[in-house]
């Protein structure tokens, strides 16, 4: 594998997928994640683990969520509320015996979340979550979790998260893309104690989110806001203007979001759809961006 490239994608001959079948329980698996190392290498594939599990919405939970959130009180489901429903199943997979990255400290680089179609709230959902891709880059490994969700055998819902696994490559850096802002940003406070309480509802524990005693083990200066929600809260602000369903969102996570902080989100139709950022207050550094298509 060379590694004077931009990035490298690696290999992905067929594996056979190996489901996990134990139903996940946050409290032992991220007691299990709090003491698990790394013992990757630049040379290793990772495993072709899926996790999934048939639940049910619970409107108080997702009451809680939208709260938490900025959501008006309704009984609308946020194109990203399915994708906290699957933290478990990620949890679970992360802290499998073959998967060989540790999760505590684990960077968020990108989300891809499609709301397919609307669908009835009181049926049974079958949420997957499975290892899909990964590339080297000069910042380490890049993985991909990606997710389906069903309803009476129709895929509802689908998504893909991108993490980092900080690592040396020997790759060169890229030039990054010039930053699309927009018009008459709104400006919010963003309180210190809004990971703890996202954490709390999205089952997200990861210490870097929770205080800035535990944040600063991993090498942060302070507690940083979770990139779903950073994300989620954007989506919340242009809820008006989005429709029930049958739309994608994607967006890149910048830097991390220190908390508490004061922020500036931007919008701006293009041509190939409605972007939208998170600056901070003075509008020159970028926290997220993304597209609505």
């Amino acid at each position: 594998m060379s590694h004077n490239q931009a990035e490298n994608r690696i290999s992905m001959s067929p594996q056979t997928p190996v489901l996990i079948d134990k139903p996940p329980c946050l409290p032992a698996l991220i007691g299990k994640l709090a003491l698990k190392s790394s013992t990757y290498k630049l040379t290793d594939r990772l495993p072709a683990l899926t996790s999934q599990k048939d639940l049910s919405i619970d409107p108080k939970h997702l009451a809680t969520f939208k709260e938490v959130c900025g959501f008006k009180p309704g009984n609308a489901v946020p194109a990203t509320y399915l994708q906290v429903l699957a933290m478990p199943l990620v949890l679970n997979i992360m802290s499998n015996d073959q998967f060989p990255l540790r999760a505590m400290g684990m960077v968020h680089l990108r989300n891809t979340v499609s709301a397919l179609s609307d669908f009835d709230q009181r049926l049974p959902i079958n949420l997957c979550a499975s290892i899909g891709g990964s590339l080297l880059s000069s910042r380490g490994l890049e993985w991909d979790v990606d997710f389906t969700a069903r309803v009476d055998g129709q895929v509802v819902w689908s998504g893909a998260s991108t993490y980092l696994h900080n690592c040396e490559t020997g790759i060169s850096r890229r030039e990054k893309p010039k930053l699309i802002r927009g018009d008459d940003p709104q400006e919010w406070f963003v309180p210190r104690g809004i990971g703890r309480r996202y954490g709390l509802v999205s089952g997200d524990c990861n210490p870097i989110h929770l205080s800035d005693l535990t944040a600063r083990i991993f090498g942060f200066k302070a507690a940083i806001a979770h990139g779903m929600w950073s994300k989620t809260r954007c989506l919340a602000a242009l809820e008006d203007r989005l429709p029930g369903s049958g739309y994608r969102v994607d967006v890149d996570f910048h830097r991390p979001l220190f908390l508490p902080s004061q922020v500036n989100f931007y919008t701006k139709n293009l041509e190939t759809g409605m972007h939208f950022s998170l600056f901070n207050s003075t509008g020159e550094k970028a926290y997220l961006t993304g597209l609505i298509t």
